[in-house]
């Protein structure tokens, strides 16, 4: 579980180390309210994920668990591979991340380049998480988890935390859902001030089905946003957090998705990715329906896709 209280020390720890994004209105009529756009793509390593790295890795050093001849570990041939891989080399230690034997070479080359040792380890995510942890347990390496770990959230919880102090009276915060890392930061931050909607692929309900069942449930996960929300359970934080907040949760199809996309494009010249168009898609497709006169902040969380897809 996490509260502002872990936020607040993550904005503290981090501070310096990610960039503050810009915030800016979307057009007049987007929405009955008014709508604003958090601009994550543009993080260091073009998601969100670089906050939460940071600060586990630094909470790490402080506890000095970190050793710096051994480094961090994670299991992820994506965003998270990247982003905790580029906070190991600022902070001028060894990443070995895990992937798949079937994930994209584009991917495994991504991560090469950024100074990550990679390893890749079985046909499928559970496999080369599983090995990630045998890593840890047998050299000591600090472990970053994709999206369920404290540190982790809370870290993503910054751009929330940041968001309030961008946008006086915000009264909703829509977000995409994967694991739930992000969500959970941000609905910690948030408690209190505005609420949160999750987002989630209808071929991806995480939050949805959990919520449903009291309990995080495995689902089955497909579509064209599972590259960066195809976890196959809501984390134990995100869960716990949302049940705490109240966060809601909406649902949306792919062709919303590609709708919202596409329109971030052609409207704004945003490029992002399929996951961070979920969220837009909610709003745009009238998945969720803002009141007249509601103040509704839009995260768009990631930008590593090809543009050539848009």
């Amino acid at each position: 579980m996490i509260t502002r209280v872990d936020v607040d020390e993550a904005a503290a720890r981090i501070a310096g180390r990610t960039r503050r994004t810009p915030v800016f209105e979307a057009d007049a009529g987007t929405v009955p309210g008014q709508l604003w756009f958090k601009c994550e793509f543009m993080q260091h390593t073009g998601t969100f994920k670089a906050r939460g790295a940071f600060n586990r890795v630094l909470a790490s050093r402080e506890r000095g668990e970190l050793k710096d001849d051994v480094g961090i570990v994670v299991a992820s041939g994506g965003n998270a591979g990247l982003a905790n891989a580029y906070a190991a080399a600022q902070l001028g230690v060894p990443a070995t991340v895990f992937v798949p034997e079937t994930a994209p070479a584009v991917k495994v080359k991504k991560l090469k380049a950024s100074g990550a040792t990679v390893v890749q380890r079985g046909t499928e995510y559970a496999e080369a998480f599983e090995a990630a942890l045998e890593f840890a347990a047998e050299t000591g390496a600090v472990y970053c988890h994709a999206y369920d770990q404290a540190e982790i959230a809370a870290g993503a919880g910054t751009v929330g935390s940041e968001l309030l102090e961008q946008l006086d009276g915000i009264d909703t915060v829509v977000v995409a859902v994967g694991g739930g890392g992000l969500m959970a930061g941000i609905a910690a931050a948030v408690e209190g001030h505005a609420r949160v909607i999750g987002v989630e692929p209808d071929n991806a309900p995480t939050l949805f089905s959990a919520l449903a069942a009291g309990a995080p449930v495995d689902v089955a996960v497909s579509g064209i946003a599972a590259d960066s929300l195809g976890a196959r359970q809501i984390g134990r934080i995100g869960f716990e957090v949302a049940v705490r907040t109240g966060v809601r949760t909406v649902l949306v199809s792919d062709d919303d998705i590609a709708a919202a996309r596409s329109l971030l494009w052609e409207q704004y010249r945003i490029v992002v990715e399929h996951g961070a168009a979920a969220a837009f898609a909610a709003v745009n497709s009238g998945a969720y329906v803002p009141a007249e006169g509601e103040r509704v902040a839009v995260i768009l969380c990631g930008a590593n896709t090809d543009p050539a897809t848009v």
